[in-house]
């Protein structure tokens, strides 16, 4: 198997079908959120929402790149995103972010190998390699924070009920 075709099915197994590393991924843990728990504060957590954005935001800008255009993505905008306040709002940003990672894994595999060692824009980031697999790591990371602050979301909903 191409290493890219490798890479491309890393990258989908975290964002939209895999259970290997973390036993879940984006699309399974966000399919049931409710747009008024994605915009729902925790203390100073990110809000689902805004981690979901921050994810959502680096895949597209790595993907400019991938497809030949420039890095266009700065740190701080990652966060930047138009208010949820509806639940179209929350599907529309959902229904970007796979579209935009399934052409992202595609983009990869499409790669060739020889590809994955070449300098990402600017020798300072590295090959692409190095991003493709920062892409995977980050979005494992975020996941993680999804995860933990929508059982928390949960816990309080239930407490709630109690009451």
């Amino acid at each position: 198997m191409k290493r890219t075709t490798e890479l491309a099915n890393r990258f989908r197994e975290v964002i939209l079908n895999g259970v290997w590393v973390a036993n879940t991924n984006y699309k399974d843990q966000l399919s049931d959120v409710t747009w008024e728990q994605a915009i729902q504060k925790i203390g100073t957590l990110n809000t689902i929402a805004a981690l979901t954005f921050h994810i959502s935001y680096y895949i597209t800008g790595v993907l400019n790149v991938l497809e030949g255009g420039a890095l266009e993505i700065k740190d701080k905008y990652s966060f930047d995103f138009p208010p949820i306040t509806s639940k179209e709002d929350w599907e529309q940003l959902l229904h970007t972010m796979w579209n935009t990672a399934e052409k992202f894994a595609d983009t990869i595999e499409s790669m060739s190998d020889k590809k994955l060692g070449e300098v990402f824009v600017d020798k300072k980031y590295g090959n692409y390699q190095r991003n493709i697999d920062g892409m995977i790591e980050h979005s494992y990371y975020h996941l993680g924070q999804i995860t933990l602050i929508k059982k928390m979301i949960s816990e309080i909903g239930k407490k709630n009920t109690e009451n």
